[in-house]
């Protein structure tokens, strides 16, 4: 199989063909997942581009989080003369972001494939909101996808160093940059870390400016924009599909529609890492609580609820901290009754102790 240099421009590499050598002996050609709108796709092949459909084997057997997503590569049939293509496969991916799917269906979203640059972008207004970007920094994390935090309409914003300071003391390890993709403030240290070949992904909410910087950072006006609303910050979606963008670099730039509910899936690790300081803390505060496996919630004797309460511990981020925790473990438990189980047994004791308490209390109140 001869793979032009066009595929190669969109990453593909010795790994993949590797990986895509039984796809080989079956006929079917290597795509990337360029453009993804529900179940039609555009994928990048060494025929060009082609419009792609799945085939039906393939859908009814990948799963929600196992269909293809922008970023993927895949085997597909061509049908060259319909410039046309038909997915049967699914190449296995470098990184892959999931979200909880938004509504009442609980089951898991895939968002993008195979990215080597999470670019978590945030507003410099009254929208910004450090709680929902942890929730970004847990995702990408998660995925093992390095994250960097762009703080967007720098041009807009007096006083830049406070939310600056109060970002970082939440993005622990990962690079934060407060840019203007209309003056081109701060915008080198993001290209810089732009390399030919290599995906970088733009997650936030709408309104933060991702295309504005998609704009900016190809050198024109490819992606529409819109004005956010003055009264509350908030922005309209101007981006309604997942798409990956060449860059005149060489660099593969993956625009997502603003997320209005980041719903964490099975996060564990990037919880961990996300709140690595915060967890350090309460370790060494958890060694004086009086339950061994104390939740830090609402168990009598909690050494860390203390410090929350003396102002020791930031109170904030750790009911951030709380909040996630227990919306992993609701998951955990939806999944798996062993987990309800020992879920309600610690409760039950947690309960059972408080009602002793009280007794001791009204007892000697007598």
């Amino acid at each position: 199989m001869i793979v032009t240099s066009e595929i190669k421009t969109y990453g593909w590499n010795d790994q993949l063909q590797t990986e895509f050598q039984p796809f080989a002996d079956r006929g079917l050609i290597p795509g990337r997942v360029i453009v993804q709108q529900r179940s039609h796709y555009r994928l990048m092949t060494d025929l060009g581009e082609l419009a792609a459909d799945m085939a039906g084997r393939f859908a009814h057997g990948a799963g929600e989080a196992g269909l293809p997503v922008t970023g993927d590569w895949v085997a597909c049939a061509p049908r060259p003369r319909e410039s046309a293509a038909t997915i049967q496969a699914l190449l296995p991916r470098s990184s892959l972001f999931i979200r909880k799917a938004a509504g009442p269906s609980q089951s898991a979203q895939a968002v993008a494939a195979n990215v080597d640059l999470a670019l978590l972008v945030a507003s410099l207004n009254a929208d910004l909101n450090p709680r929902r970007l942890e929730r970004y920094l847990a995702m990408a994390w998660e995925s093992q996808v390095e994250p960097m935090v762009l703080l967007t309409k720098a041009d807009t914003c007096t006083d830049i160093e406070t939310p600056l300071a109060a970002i970082r003391a939440v993005a622990v390890g990962a690079e934060v940059h407060a840019v203007s993709a209309l003056t081109g403030f701060g915008m080198a240290a993001v290209v810089a870390r732009l390399a030919p070949g290599h995906t970088a992904v733009l997650l936030g909410s709408s309104g933060a400016g991702k295309s504005t910087l998609v704009n900016a950072l190809a050198g024109e006006a490819l992606m529409a924009t819109a004005a956010i609303r003055e009264g509350d910050a908030h922005g309209r979606h101007t981006t309604t599909h997942r798409e990956l963008i060449l860059l005149p670099s060489g660099a593969l730039l993956l625009d997502t529609p603003g997320m209005r509910e980041l719903g964490l899936w099975d996060a564990q690790a990037g919880l961990a890492a996300t709140f690595a300081d915060l967890e350090t803390e309460i370790d060494a505060l958890a060694l004086d609580c009086r339950f061994r496996d104390c939740g830090h919630q609402a168990e009598p004797g909690c050494a860390v609820r203390r410090a929350v309460e003396a102002g020791r511990l930031d109170s904030e981020r750790w009911q951030s901290w709380i909040k996630l925790k227990r919306e992993l473990a609701h998951l955990v438990r939806r999944e798996d009754p062993v987990a309800k189980a020992a879920h309600r047994k610690h409760w039950i004791g947690i309960n059972k102790a408080q009602r002793a308490r009280r007794r001791h209390r009204e007892q000697d109140e007598d």
